[in-house]
Protein backbone atom coordinates (compact mmCIF):
# COMPACT_ATOMS: atom_id res chain seq x y z
CA UNK A 1 0.00 0.00 0.00
CA UNK A 2 0.94 3.32 -0.79
CA UNK A 3 0.25 6.58 0.47
CA UNK A 4 0.16 9.95 -2.10
CA UNK A 5 2.26 12.84 -0.95
CA UNK A 6 -0.58 14.81 0.01
CA UNK A 7 -2.55 13.01 2.36
CA UNK A 8 -3.99 14.48 5.56
CA UNK A 9 -6.00 13.26 7.74
CA UNK A 10 -7.59 14.00 11.36
CA UNK A 11 -7.52 10.63 13.52
CA UNK A 12 -10.13 11.12 16.69
CA UNK A 13 -10.86 8.17 19.35
CA UNK A 14 -11.52 9.62 22.86
CA UNK A 15 -13.03 6.70 24.57
CA UNK A 16 -10.97 5.46 27.52
CA UNK A 17 -10.94 1.59 27.29
CA UNK A 18 -10.27 -0.98 30.37
CA UNK A 19 -9.53 -4.21 29.35
CA UNK A 20 -9.83 -7.03 32.07
CA UNK A 21 -11.49 -9.89 33.63
CA UNK A 22 -13.82 -8.39 36.39
CA UNK A 23 -13.16 -4.91 34.71
CA UNK A 24 -16.66 -4.33 34.62
CA UNK A 25 -17.27 -4.57 38.99
CA UNK A 26 -15.15 -1.49 38.85
CA UNK A 27 -17.79 0.64 36.67
CA UNK A 28 -18.79 2.84 39.53
CA UNK A 29 -15.18 4.23 40.03
CA UNK A 30 -15.04 5.04 36.18
CA UNK A 31 -18.77 6.46 36.58
CA UNK A 32 -17.09 8.72 39.14
CA UNK A 33 -14.17 9.71 36.86
CA UNK A 34 -16.39 11.31 34.56
CA UNK A 35 -18.73 13.08 37.39
CA UNK A 36 -21.42 10.67 37.26
CA UNK A 37 -24.03 10.61 40.43
CA UNK A 38 -26.72 8.94 38.92
CA UNK A 39 -26.56 6.15 36.15
CA UNK A 40 -30.05 4.63 33.97
CA UNK A 41 -28.87 0.90 32.87
CA UNK A 42 -29.96 0.33 29.84
CA UNK A 43 -29.75 -3.61 28.32
CA UNK A 44 -32.30 -6.01 27.22
CA UNK A 45 -34.09 -8.98 28.78
CA UNK A 46 -31.82 -11.91 27.84
CA UNK A 47 -29.00 -10.13 29.50
CA UNK A 48 -30.87 -9.55 32.82
CA UNK A 49 -32.10 -13.51 32.62
CA UNK A 50 -28.23 -14.53 32.35
CA UNK A 51 -27.43 -12.37 34.72
CA UNK A 52 -24.56 -10.50 33.67
CA UNK A 53 -25.90 -7.00 34.93
CA UNK A 54 -26.26 -8.27 38.55
CA UNK A 55 -22.89 -7.51 39.79
CA UNK A 56 -22.40 -4.72 37.92
CA UNK A 57 -26.25 -3.24 39.49
CA UNK A 58 -24.67 -3.97 42.75
CA UNK A 59 -21.39 -2.16 41.93
CA UNK A 60 -23.64 1.28 41.51
CA UNK A 61 -25.42 0.48 44.61
CA UNK A 62 -27.75 3.74 45.11
CA UNK A 63 -25.96 5.52 42.10
CA UNK A 64 -28.27 3.61 39.74
CA UNK A 65 -31.85 5.21 39.70
CA UNK A 66 -33.19 2.79 37.15
CA UNK A 67 -32.86 -0.75 34.78
CA UNK A 68 -34.52 0.06 31.25
CA UNK A 69 -34.29 -3.30 29.50
CA UNK A 70 -36.83 -3.52 26.44
CA UNK A 71 -34.28 -2.94 24.15
CA UNK A 72 -35.25 -5.51 21.61
CA UNK A 73 -32.43 -7.06 19.14
CA UNK A 74 -32.83 -4.49 16.21
CA UNK A 75 -34.09 -1.14 18.40
CA UNK A 76 -36.24 1.01 17.16
CA UNK A 77 -36.90 4.65 17.48
CA UNK A 78 -39.96 4.29 19.65
CA UNK A 79 -37.39 2.28 22.18
CA UNK A 80 -35.33 5.03 22.63
CA UNK A 81 -37.85 7.86 22.98
CA UNK A 82 -39.10 5.25 25.54
CA UNK A 83 -35.67 4.99 26.94
CA UNK A 84 -35.02 8.50 27.51
CA UNK A 85 -38.14 9.72 28.96
CA UNK A 86 -37.52 6.96 31.72
CA UNK A 87 -34.08 8.22 32.27
CA UNK A 88 -35.17 11.78 32.44
CA UNK A 89 -37.72 10.60 35.17
CA UNK A 90 -35.24 9.29 37.23
CA UNK A 91 -32.88 12.11 37.03
CA UNK A 92 -30.27 10.41 35.33
CA UNK A 93 -27.27 12.44 34.41
CA UNK A 94 -25.18 9.18 33.20
CA UNK A 95 -25.90 6.33 30.87
CA UNK A 96 -24.83 2.44 31.30
CA UNK A 97 -25.45 0.18 28.11
CA UNK A 98 -24.49 -3.21 29.22
CA UNK A 99 -25.28 -5.44 26.30
CA UNK A 100 -24.31 -5.63 22.16
CA UNK A 101 -24.72 -3.41 19.73
CA UNK A 102 -28.27 -2.53 19.97
CA UNK A 103 -28.43 -1.26 23.37
CA UNK A 104 -25.02 0.31 22.80
CA UNK A 105 -26.95 2.56 20.14
CA UNK A 106 -29.97 2.67 21.67
CA UNK A 107 -27.82 4.47 25.10
CA UNK A 108 -25.97 6.58 22.22
CA UNK A 109 -29.75 7.74 21.29
CA UNK A 110 -30.71 8.07 25.41
CA UNK A 111 -27.95 10.58 25.47
CA UNK A 112 -28.83 12.80 22.89
CA UNK A 113 -32.26 12.76 23.88
CA UNK A 114 -31.38 13.72 27.35
CA UNK A 115 -28.85 16.45 26.66
CA UNK A 116 -30.83 17.91 23.60
CA UNK A 117 -34.62 17.04 23.95
CA UNK A 118 -37.20 15.96 21.25
CA UNK A 119 -37.36 12.94 19.77
CA UNK A 120 -34.84 10.60 18.09
CA UNK A 121 -36.32 11.12 14.63
CA UNK A 122 -35.19 14.69 15.06
CA UNK A 123 -30.86 14.24 14.79
CA UNK A 124 -31.31 11.28 12.10
CA UNK A 125 -27.81 12.59 10.08
CA UNK A 126 -24.19 13.43 10.20
CA UNK A 127 -22.45 15.78 12.52
CA UNK A 128 -25.64 17.37 13.64
CA UNK A 129 -24.95 18.34 17.26
CA UNK A 130 -22.52 21.07 18.48
CA UNK A 131 -21.86 19.87 22.04
CA UNK A 132 -20.87 16.86 24.19
CA UNK A 133 -23.53 14.83 24.67
CA UNK A 134 -24.91 13.05 28.67
CA UNK A 135 -22.37 10.77 29.61
CA UNK A 136 -22.06 7.05 28.07
CA UNK A 137 -20.42 4.11 29.97
CA UNK A 138 -20.49 0.98 27.68
CA UNK A 139 -20.07 -2.46 28.72
CA UNK A 140 -20.14 -4.78 25.51
CA UNK A 141 -21.52 -8.11 25.89
CA UNK A 142 -20.88 -9.63 22.30
CA UNK A 143 -17.37 -8.96 20.68
CA UNK A 144 -18.56 -7.70 17.20
CA UNK A 145 -19.78 -3.94 16.66
CA UNK A 146 -17.20 -2.29 18.26
CA UNK A 147 -20.32 0.60 19.16
CA UNK A 148 -18.36 1.19 22.79
CA UNK A 149 -15.94 3.11 20.60
CA UNK A 150 -17.51 4.73 17.76
CA UNK A 151 -19.70 7.76 16.90
CA UNK A 152 -22.00 6.03 14.85
CA UNK A 153 -25.55 4.60 15.65
CA UNK A 154 -28.10 2.75 13.60
CA UNK A 155 -31.63 2.94 14.74
CA UNK A 156 -34.25 1.41 13.10
CA UNK A 157 -37.49 3.60 11.92
CA UNK A 158 -40.36 1.30 11.33
CA UNK A 159 -42.47 4.58 9.83
CA UNK A 160 -39.83 4.65 6.93
CA UNK A 161 -39.48 1.30 6.84
CA UNK A 162 -35.43 2.17 6.72
CA UNK A 163 -32.70 1.97 9.39
CA UNK A 164 -31.62 5.56 10.43
CA UNK A 165 -27.66 6.30 10.84
CA UNK A 166 -26.60 8.87 13.15
CA UNK A 167 -22.76 9.57 13.32
CA UNK A 168 -21.70 12.05 16.04
CA UNK A 169 -18.04 12.45 17.39
CA UNK A 170 -20.13 14.41 20.02
CA UNK A 171 -21.93 11.46 21.27
CA UNK A 172 -18.96 8.84 21.63
CA UNK A 173 -18.83 6.73 24.45
CA UNK A 174 -16.67 8.23 27.41
CA UNK A 175 -15.92 5.04 28.67
CA UNK A 176 -15.61 1.22 27.54
CA UNK A 177 -15.16 -1.51 29.50
CA UNK A 178 -14.08 -5.16 27.84
CA UNK A 179 -15.11 -7.67 30.48
CA UNK A 180 -13.85 -11.06 28.46
CA UNK A 181 -16.52 -12.75 31.11
CA UNK A 182 -19.45 -11.27 29.58
CA UNK A 183 -18.88 -12.95 26.11
CA UNK A 184 -18.57 -16.19 27.50
CA UNK A 185 -22.11 -17.61 27.36
CA UNK A 186 -22.09 -16.41 23.66
CA UNK A 187 -23.29 -19.40 21.96
CA UNK A 188 -21.54 -20.44 18.75
CA UNK A 189 -23.67 -18.94 15.75
CA UNK A 190 -23.98 -15.47 17.82
CA UNK A 191 -19.93 -15.56 18.34
CA UNK A 192 -19.66 -16.34 14.74
CA UNK A 193 -21.99 -13.24 13.81
CA UNK A 194 -20.83 -10.85 15.94
CA UNK A 195 -17.02 -11.91 14.86
CA UNK A 196 -17.66 -11.41 11.36
CA UNK A 197 -19.77 -8.23 12.08
CA UNK A 198 -15.98 -7.03 13.33
CA UNK A 199 -14.25 -8.46 10.26
CA UNK A 200 -16.87 -6.75 7.92
CA UNK A 201 -15.58 -3.45 10.01
CA UNK A 202 -12.34 -4.01 10.03
CA UNK A 203 -11.76 -4.67 5.86
CA UNK A 204 -14.42 -2.11 4.99
CA UNK A 205 -12.23 0.08 7.27
CA UNK A 206 -9.26 -0.90 4.90
CA UNK A 207 -11.15 -0.12 1.46
CA UNK A 208 -12.94 2.69 2.46
CA UNK A 209 -12.32 5.44 0.54
CA UNK A 210 -11.49 7.90 3.49
CA UNK A 211 -8.95 4.63 5.04
CA UNK A 212 -5.62 6.12 5.92
CA UNK A 213 -2.83 4.52 7.94
CA UNK A 214 -3.63 4.89 11.31
CA UNK A 215 -7.06 2.92 10.40
CA UNK A 216 -5.04 0.41 8.39
CA UNK A 217 -2.72 -0.47 11.17
CA UNK A 218 -5.91 -1.09 13.54
CA UNK A 219 -7.90 -2.80 11.02
CA UNK A 220 -5.17 -5.18 10.31
CA UNK A 221 -4.79 -6.02 13.61
CA UNK A 222 -7.87 -6.93 14.40
CA UNK A 223 -8.42 -8.87 11.48
CA UNK A 224 -5.26 -11.06 12.68
CA UNK A 225 -6.70 -11.56 16.46
CA UNK A 226 -10.05 -12.19 14.85
CA UNK A 227 -8.41 -14.86 12.14
CA UNK A 228 -6.55 -16.51 15.18
CA UNK A 229 -8.87 -16.38 17.82
CA UNK A 230 -12.61 -16.41 16.37
CA UNK A 231 -12.37 -20.31 16.03
CA UNK A 232 -11.16 -20.65 19.08
CA UNK A 233 -14.11 -18.94 20.52
CA UNK A 234 -16.73 -20.24 18.63
CA UNK A 235 -15.46 -23.99 19.35
CA UNK A 236 -14.36 -23.36 23.24
CA UNK A 237 -16.57 -20.78 24.28
CA UNK A 238 -15.31 -20.27 28.13
CA UNK A 239 -11.46 -20.01 26.77
CA UNK A 240 -11.13 -16.05 28.51
CA UNK A 241 -8.08 -15.23 26.48
CA UNK A 242 -9.59 -16.31 23.41
CA UNK A 243 -12.62 -14.63 23.99
CA UNK A 244 -10.66 -10.99 25.13
CA UNK A 245 -8.56 -10.98 21.94
CA UNK A 246 -12.02 -11.49 19.94
CA UNK A 247 -12.96 -8.66 21.86
CA UNK A 248 -9.92 -6.21 21.61
CA UNK A 249 -10.06 -6.91 18.03
CA UNK A 250 -13.87 -5.67 17.76
CA UNK A 251 -13.01 -2.50 19.50
CA UNK A 252 -9.49 -1.93 17.22
CA UNK A 253 -12.10 -2.47 14.29
CA UNK A 254 -14.76 -0.03 15.55
CA UNK A 255 -11.63 2.48 16.11
CA UNK A 256 -11.04 1.96 12.43
CA UNK A 257 -13.99 1.68 10.59
CA UNK A 258 -15.36 4.58 13.52
CA UNK A 259 -12.51 7.21 11.50
CA UNK A 260 -12.35 5.61 7.89
CA UNK A 261 -16.37 4.95 7.43
CA UNK A 262 -17.42 1.45 5.66
CA UNK A 263 -19.36 0.53 2.36
CA UNK A 264 -21.35 -1.37 0.44
CA UNK A 265 -21.38 -4.53 2.71
CA UNK A 266 -23.09 -2.58 5.57
CA UNK A 267 -25.35 -0.58 2.95
CA UNK A 268 -26.60 -3.98 1.97
CA UNK A 269 -26.51 -5.59 5.38
CA UNK A 270 -28.71 -2.38 7.13
CA UNK A 271 -31.16 -2.99 4.33
CA UNK A 272 -31.62 -6.63 4.00
CA UNK A 273 -31.84 -6.31 7.77
CA UNK A 274 -34.53 -3.50 7.61
CA UNK A 275 -36.56 -5.85 5.29
CA UNK A 276 -36.12 -8.65 6.09
CA UNK A 277 -34.62 -9.22 9.87
CA UNK A 278 -31.54 -10.56 9.13
CA UNK A 279 -29.01 -10.28 11.98
CA UNK A 280 -26.63 -7.82 11.26
CA UNK A 281 -23.48 -9.42 12.35
CA UNK A 282 -24.76 -12.64 10.05
CA UNK A 283 -25.83 -10.32 6.68
CA UNK A 284 -22.38 -8.95 7.09
CA UNK A 285 -20.75 -12.29 6.89
CA UNK A 286 -22.73 -13.53 4.52
CA UNK A 287 -22.47 -10.57 2.17
CA UNK A 288 -18.39 -9.67 2.89
CA UNK A 289 -16.71 -11.95 0.27
CA UNK A 290 -19.43 -10.80 -2.51
CA UNK A 291 -18.88 -7.54 -2.16
CA UNK A 292 -15.35 -7.21 -1.87
CA UNK A 293 -15.47 -9.43 -5.39
CA UNK A 294 -17.62 -6.41 -6.46
CA UNK A 295 -14.83 -3.94 -5.96
CA UNK A 296 -12.22 -6.12 -6.58
CA UNK A 297 -10.55 -3.80 -9.74
CA UNK A 298 -11.21 -0.54 -8.21
CA UNK A 299 -9.17 -1.23 -4.76
CA UNK A 300 -6.74 -4.58 -5.05
CA UNK A 301 -4.42 -2.97 -3.08
CA UNK A 302 -6.60 -2.55 -0.05
CA UNK A 303 -7.33 -6.57 -0.26
CA UNK A 304 -3.69 -7.01 -0.95
CA UNK A 305 -3.64 -5.66 2.60
CA UNK A 306 -6.49 -7.75 4.04
CA UNK A 307 -4.48 -10.84 2.53
CA UNK A 308 -1.27 -9.81 4.54
CA UNK A 309 -3.56 -9.43 7.52
CA UNK A 310 -4.74 -13.07 6.99
CA UNK A 311 -1.61 -14.22 6.46
CA UNK A 312 -2.18 -15.96 2.74
CA UNK A 313 0.08 -13.42 0.84
CA UNK A 314 2.57 -15.13 -0.58
CA UNK A 315 6.20 -14.17 -2.03
CA UNK A 316 5.87 -13.13 -5.26
CA UNK A 317 2.25 -11.94 -5.30
CA UNK A 318 1.07 -8.95 -6.84
CA UNK A 319 -1.82 -7.02 -5.40
CA UNK A 320 -4.43 -8.52 -7.65
CA UNK A 321 -2.96 -11.95 -6.94
CA UNK A 322 -3.19 -11.33 -2.95
CA UNK A 323 -6.59 -9.36 -3.24
CA UNK A 324 -7.97 -12.89 -4.75
CA UNK A 325 -6.03 -14.79 -2.07
CA UNK A 326 -7.91 -12.33 0.76
CA UNK A 327 -11.41 -13.26 -0.67
CA UNK A 328 -11.00 -16.80 -0.79
CA UNK A 329 -9.78 -16.42 2.89
CA UNK A 330 -13.00 -14.71 3.90
CA UNK A 331 -14.95 -17.27 2.15
CA UNK A 332 -12.80 -20.41 3.80
CA UNK A 333 -13.04 -18.79 7.16
CA UNK A 334 -16.68 -18.06 7.42
CA UNK A 335 -17.09 -21.77 6.77
CA UNK A 336 -14.16 -22.67 9.30
CA UNK A 337 -16.40 -20.77 12.17
CA UNK A 338 -19.90 -22.46 10.77
CA UNK A 339 -21.12 -18.95 9.72
CA UNK A 340 -24.15 -19.17 7.35
CA UNK A 341 -23.47 -19.04 3.99
CA UNK A 342 -26.44 -17.97 1.87
CA UNK A 343 -29.33 -15.55 2.57
CA UNK A 344 -31.92 -18.05 2.03
CA UNK A 345 -30.47 -19.49 5.19
CA UNK A 346 -32.19 -16.68 6.84
CA UNK A 347 -35.12 -17.23 5.54
CA UNK A 348 -34.73 -14.52 2.81
CA UNK A 349 -36.51 -14.49 -0.43
CA UNK A 350 -36.27 -12.80 -4.17
CA UNK A 351 -38.84 -10.68 -3.02
CA UNK A 352 -36.86 -9.50 0.29
CA UNK A 353 -33.42 -8.53 -1.84
CA UNK A 354 -35.40 -6.88 -4.45
CA UNK A 355 -37.04 -4.50 -1.75
CA UNK A 356 -33.84 -4.01 -0.24
CA UNK A 357 -31.47 -3.23 -3.51
CA UNK A 358 -33.48 -0.02 -3.57
CA UNK A 359 -32.99 0.70 -0.01
CA UNK A 360 -29.42 0.13 -0.06
CA UNK A 361 -28.74 3.10 -2.11
CA UNK A 362 -30.23 5.57 0.22
CA UNK A 363 -27.77 3.96 3.20
CA UNK A 364 -25.37 6.45 3.86
CA UNK A 365 -22.80 3.53 4.37
CA UNK A 366 -22.47 3.26 0.63
CA UNK A 367 -21.06 7.11 0.36
CA UNK A 368 -17.31 5.78 1.37
CA UNK A 369 -17.50 2.25 -0.91
CA UNK A 370 -14.65 2.42 -3.44
CA UNK A 371 -16.47 1.30 -6.22
CA UNK A 372 -19.49 3.86 -7.25
CA UNK A 373 -22.77 1.77 -7.19
CA UNK A 374 -24.38 3.59 -9.47
CA UNK A 375 -27.94 1.56 -9.79
CA UNK A 376 -30.07 -1.05 -7.40
CA UNK A 377 -29.09 -3.17 -10.21
CA UNK A 378 -25.78 -3.87 -9.24
CA UNK A 379 -26.95 -4.63 -5.17
CA UNK A 380 -29.27 -7.16 -6.66
CA UNK A 381 -26.77 -8.69 -9.02
CA UNK A 382 -24.31 -9.10 -5.31
CA UNK A 383 -28.11 -10.05 -3.41
CA UNK A 384 -28.17 -12.82 -5.35
CA UNK A 385 -25.02 -14.13 -5.67
CA UNK A 386 -25.88 -15.26 -2.09
CA UNK A 387 -29.13 -15.88 -1.81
Amino acid sequence: MTYDTDLSFNYYGPTKVIYGVDSSKDVEIEMGSIGGTRAVVVTDQGIIKAGLTDHIIKALGNKCVGVFSDVPQDTGVEVVDACADFARKGGADTVISIGGGSVIDTAKGVCILLTEGGSLRDYSGVQLLSRPQTPHIAIPTTAGTGSEVTNAAVIMDKEMGQKRLMVENYNIPRIGILDPKLTAKLPPLLTAGTGMDAMTHAVEAIHAIPHEPITDGLAMHAIRLLSRYLPVCVAKGDDLAARGQVQIAATMAGWAFSIAGVGNVHALAHSIGAVAHVPHGIANGILLAACMEFNLETCPESYALVAEAFGVREKGMDDMEAARAAIDAVKEFTKKIGHPQRLSEMNVTEDDIVKAADLSLGDGAIVNNPRVVLDASEVLEIYRKVL
